[in-house]
């Protein structure tokens, strides 16, 4: 799997996706709070980061250019907020199960445990 290999664009994802809450706590603020710490500790680690799926170009030997390396870390970004904004919404609608499904999804994707 491809790794997002830089610090910036977790601290952009955290600073787009935002990291404070109202004053009501839902089932899960705190694990999305915890998470977005994760995640942000991951960006400075060349290891971790958000990953997406190994394509079929990439299973034939072909080795990736620049702009296809910059395509996937982008799309695995996005995928990334999109799941992160799943779960804050799934927290604000008090869908502790949603959120916790959302939040597992988004640890996955930037292999933490």
């Amino acid at each position: 799997m491809l790794r997002f290999r830089n610090i910036l664009p977790a601290m952009a994802f955290v600073a787009v996706t935002g990291t404070t809450f109202s004053a009501y706590a839902g089932p899960c603020t705190a694990q999305i709070a915890q998470v977005e710490k994760r995640i942000v500790a991951a960006g400075a680690n060349s290891e971790l980061g958000a990953t997406g799926a190994q394509t079929v170009g990439a299973q034939l030997g072909r080795q990736p250019t620049p702009q296809t390396v910059q395509d996937a870390e982008m799309s695995a970004n996005t995928l990334a907020q999109a799941t992160l904004e799943r779960a804050k919404k799934a927290d604000t609608a008090d869908n502790a199960a949603a959120c916790t499904e959302a939040l597992t999804a988004l640890k996955d994707g930037y292999g933490l445990q």
